[in-house]
């Protein structure tokens, strides 16, 4: 059987649902994207190659310092939907708290540096993009089953 790139991403998807990948995925890729964006010079996210991404740069809740993130994320018109995941861990992944708190942000998307602002997504809105997510990325789905949490959802639009 050939391999085809909807076979590649199906077994992504498979992967990527793991309780394993749960466990050492947030370890491994985050440091691997800062490392292929800075060696291409904000060209490349590796995560990027399954799904689009951004490199958001948002100030620490508390310590206040700039915390770079690579993340995926979802296009969405002239911004971007961001989903704090975590891949399928039980807290809230750290980004999340810190756009609460500093919702001014910047992401790089195709090596481009882009102010833009973060909103906290409820009720229908949530609902929503949540339903446009699940179409885009189906693990979410086992990701949110994994937790009793609610994923965050932030939308974030150019300044």
């Amino acid at each position: 059987m050939p391999v085809t790139a909807a076979r590649v991403v199906k077994a992504v998807q498979r992967v990527s649902s793991a309780p394993a990948f749960a466990r050492i995925a947030p370890h491994v890729v985050p440091a691997l994207d800062r490392a292929v964006h800075r060696l291409t010079r904000g060209k490349v996210l590796l995560s990027a190659q399954l799904l689009p991404g951004v490199l958001l740069t948002v100030r620490g809740a508390k310590s206040g310092l700039p915390r770079r993130t690579p993340l995926a994320c979802m296009p969405e018109g002239d911004g971007w939907l961001l989903i704090g995941s975590n891949f399928g861990r039980t807290g809230h992944p750290a980004w999340t708290a810190n756009l609460l708190a500093h919702p001014d942000a910047e992401v790089s998307w195709k090596g481009e540096d882009i102010p833009v602002r973060a909103q906290l997504l409820a009720g229908e809105e949530r609902a929503a993009a949540w339903k446009a997510l699940l179409a885009f990325w189906p693990p979410y789905a086992t990701y949110q089953a994994r937790v009793e949490r609610e994923i965050r959802i932030f939308r974030i639009v150019r300044r």
